[in-house]
């Protein structure tokens, strides 16, 4: 799995004329100074070879224009692929596009204001100072990182413009939104039915991932997370390109998976790198709680008492923090509740908070409602003892379940509170049946 951040990179290939008909080796431009500055920066490289083709840009094109986080356009030739391949990526990220062109080359008068890096070609058409246009190549990239300016005429001259979001739920990698085959969308819904059998076939007829439109390989990601099966979640995530693998929803998602099979340093250190990439989110931030949750949970089954108390607090503390990242996601938020009304059944916190969240979830059942709104309003009712309030979440969370592991995580959940309140000598038969009807929903144990 990368870790280091994409840089995709735009330029012909082969041995082509410039305006002034000088041959010019653009294979080993970059194997001389693209690739190698790209490396030195910190950054993986990807070049753009479906350019070879010299059909019209297609769908995996474009994921990788967008979805990398570092570009590199290489304008020497009035060429209208890299041109509308360029236009693409300025259209939806304001920074982090690198231009480089020949000596002597002139940008059309649209991007003319426009700062390219120059490199200088002999007589064979090969770089003449390889060395020194690396060095500049890769010092720039280091200041595109270091301080991220905008370099989109787009983004630096239209007044309000912004980009559209290209991650997480609101892009094309979510398979409730993504354009590509409904044959394929069908038959993995009807796979993810028929267990994991079903699905190896469909990811064998695949082939190689990496060349996979990235709707496919999310919805074959999320169809084995369906089903509980996290080392396949792991080895698809391992096979995916880097573009589509460095995106924030996909390491997410491989944090999960690699907690779920037992790896949970590796988890952690995931998400902590994601914080410290982008800031805090309410997903990023609800996955990492779930980690010192479960260390909680061993922690205490173990007897090791200094060590729970400690694994609750950071799993508060993560939970919370996700939550006040984002306010409309409950889903942190009720996991903060839950684990303070375990770690503490009378303090004030859980039950200032509490409201909070039960705002959020029925905001979004006015809108956009989903299992997860309902089953936050069935653990809120249980903190409360509502138990009329909680039979009727229950209902309609179980009416709205899509998935068999989403059930099991809500059972797992109630099961904390049970425990505690028949630690405190608090009857839970009630409660009890509440978690049997879900357990009843949730997938065997993988």
């Amino acid at each position: 799995m990368p870790h280091r951040a994409l840089c995709f990179v735009i330029m012909p290939f082969g041995r082509k004329p410039d305006a002034a008909n000088r041959l010019i080796d653009f294979d080993r431009i970059y194997a001389e100074i693209v690739a190698p500055a790209v490396e030195a920066a910190g950054l993986a490289v990807l070049r753009a070879d479906e350019e070879k083709s010299g059909g019209f840009i297609h769908k995996l094109m474009y994921e990788r224009i967008l979805l990398s986080e570092f570009a590199i356009a290489d304008v020497t030739l009035l060429n209208a692929n890299v041109y509308y391949e360029l236009g693409v990526r300025h259209a939806v990220r304001p920074s982090s596009t690198v231009l480089t062109m020949s000596e002597g080359s002139a940008l059309p008068f649209d991007v003319g204001a426009l700062r390219a890096l120059p490199y200088a070609i002999g007589p064979d058409g090969a770089p003449s100072d390889a060395a020194a246009a690396r060095e500049a190549l890769t010092r720039f990239l280091r200041e595109c990182r270091e301080n991220p300016t905008d370099d989109s005429p787009l983004f630096q001259m239209l007044e309000g413009y912004s980009a559209p979001p290209i991650e997480r739920e609101k892009t094309d990698v979510f398979r409730q939104k993504i354009n590509y085959s409904q044959a394929m969308k069908k038959r993995l819904a009807e796979a993810r039915g028929e267990g994991v059998e079903a699905l190896d076939v469909i990811g064998k007829e695949l082939g190689d991932i990496d060349a996979v439109e990235a709707g496919v390989a999310i919805d074959l990601m999320l169809s084995y997370r369906a089903i509980s099966q996290w080392q396949r979640v792991i080895d698809l995530t391992d096979r995916m390109n880097a573009a589509l693998a460095r995106t924030a929803m996909v390491r997410e998602q491989r944090a999960m998976a690699l907690n779920r099979a037992g790896r949970d340093q590796e988890a952690e250190a995931i998400l902590e790198q994601l914080i410290g990439e982008r800031g805090p989110s309410s997903e990023t931030c609800g996955l990492l709680g779930r980690i010192h949750k479960d260390r909680w949970e061993k922690a205490k089954k173990r007897g090791d008492g200094a060590m729970a108390r400690g694994c609750l607090r950071k799993a508060i503390a993560a939970y919370r923090r996700g939550f006040e990242a984002d306010w409309r996601d409950a889903f942190p938020g009720v996991n903060a509740v839950t684990l303070m009304s375990i770690a503490d059944p009378h303090g004030a916190e859980a039950r200032e908070l509490a409201p909070v969240v039960r705002y959020a979830a029925r905001r979004r059942l006015s809108a956009t409602p989903d299992y997860w709104d309902h089953a936050t309003l069935l653990e809120l009712a249980v903190i409360e003892q509502k138990m009329d309030s909680a039979r009727e979440a229950l209902d309609d969370a179980l009416a709205a379940m899509r998935e068999p592991w989403e059930p099991e995580t809500t059972a797992r959940n109630l099961r904390l509170i049970a425990e505690a309140r028949e630690e405190a000598g608090i009857d839970t038969g009630e409660l009890r049946d509440m978690i049997d009807e879900l357990a009843r929903r949730a997938p065997p144990a993988h």
